[in-house]
């Protein structure tokens, strides 16, 4: 049986991936969009973790949430984007067996990360605004620590069974991944063999994965929304609307997509579909956060705004 399954995966050493588009000017527009779209998201993250390190008035359970946040858009975009950046200009956009088990494998683990992490972010704010007097109380630094422990523990184990069930299928060709990276879906079309266990598992994990942590999200902002209805100010209550605001935006592009691709029949595949959805919960939207609660968020602009004028005071 170990020599059988040996030989079933040896059989296709590597995979070529297919991107986007065969013509030679759209892959190259395409590579110009990319790489500053990648370049521009490093910044914006790396940005939003400099600044949380640098200003002491940004050492709460919030602002430590949305920098592992950062650091996981950073990681997860790496992930795909150089390889598919290397895809656009090489005349054989090729990938090691092993390499696509990592890409795999790293990828799901910084998603599933990204699923809870938001769920955390989530738990944080309804403690912040429904037990105020008590959040220090319940929000310490070892809680926070336990709780992005916990995240990394569901993530390993999350990733370790998508990618195992996936890639030990005997894949003996074609060997063409009509994707920009390989993703379970995706590599599960090539598999010579019945996928229908994996398509209930994939269904099963996603429910896990996906479905509990957003429901614990919506749990939280109902109690969030009642709480902050019985505010009496107008001002409170527009300050703890625009707190809330930025996490929902995040999360509804996030979840919508990534349900859409991890929760649907395997019958149900279309490349080019599937395609734009990663590049939505992948790429966009590790584009897009950053901007979203640097833009929404006063304590994020106020220390960037101390940060040039502590440059310009030096200088």
């Amino acid at each position: 049986m170990q020599s059988l399954d040996k030989k079933n995966h040896s059989s296709v050493s590597e995979f070529i991936l297919l991107g986007f588009s065969s013509e030679s000017q759209v892959r190259m527009d395409l590579f110009t969009f990319f790489l500053l779209l990648y370049i521009i998201t490093l910044l914006g993250n790396g940005l939003i973790i400099t600044l949380i390190y640098l200003d002491s008035h940004l050492h709460t359970p919030m602002y430590f949430f949305l920098s592992i946040l950062s650091l996981v858009d950073m990681s997860y975009i790496t992930t795909t984007v150089p390889q598919m950046l290397v895809n656009m200009v090489c005349p054989r956009c090729s990938i090691s067996w092993g390499a696509c088990v990592a890409q795999m494998f790293i990828f799901l683990f910084l998603g599933i990360a990204e699923c809870v992490l938001y769920a955390i972010m989530a738990y944080d704010r309804y403690v912040a605004i429904c037990f105020p007097l008590h959040y220090t109380l319940l929000m310490s630094s070892l809680t926070c620590i336990k709780m992005v422990t916990v995240c990394c523990s569901i993530s390993i184990v999350g990733a370790l069974i998508y990618t195992v069930f996936t890639m030990c299928l005997p894949y003996c060709g074609p060997h063409k991944i009509n994707h920009f990276f390989c993703e379970v879906p995706a590599v599960l079309k090539l598999a010579c063999a019945d996928t229908s266990f994996n398509d209930r598992l994939d269904f099963i994990l996603g429910f896990i994965l996906l479905l509990v942590p957003l429901s614990l999200i919506l749990a939280s902002y109902v109690r969030i929304f009642a709480s902050i209805l019985r505010i009496r100010s107008s001002q409170g209550r527009l300050k703890s609307f625009s707190t809330c605001a930025s996490h929902v935006t995040v999360v509804i592009m996030f979840y919508g997509p990534a349900m859409m691709m991890y929760m649907r029949p395997g019958s149900w595949y279309n490349p080019e579909r599937d395609k734009k959805l990663s590049l939505f919960y992948n790429v966009v939207s590790a584009f897009l956060n950053p901007l979203i609660y640097s833009l929404r968020n006063k304590d994020v602009k106020g220390a960037f705004l101390k940060l040039l004028g502590g440059r310009k005071t030096a200088r």
